[in-house]
């Protein structure tokens, strides 16, 4: 199966989407915003099938998240959600 990454600031819909995913046969980790889930994406040098992430969040958005994780691993998957 995919190995995932879910960016969300909502815990409670972070963790249903984890725990949803996971059932699903996925593996899955989780950062509760952007500056998390880019820190993730980089030490894992973009190892993820596809990068789950909301758009509006603190600290730093998805929108932006997904442009400086374009520039760094064009051939990484992001899907946009809200």
């Amino acid at each position: 199966m995919a190995k995932l990454l879910i960016v969300e600031d909502d815990e409670s819909v972070r963790n249903f989407t984890a725990r949803a995913l996971s059932a699903a046969g996925h593996t899955v980790e989780t950062a509760g915003d952007g500056l998390e889930g880019l820190e993730k994406i980089n030490a894992t040098a973009g190892n993820y099938d596809l990068v789950l992430s909301d758009i509006r969040m603190p600290a730093m958005d998805g929108i932006e998240m997904a442009r400086a994780v374009a520039d760094t691993f064009p051939g990484l998957r992001l899907l946009l959600m809200t």
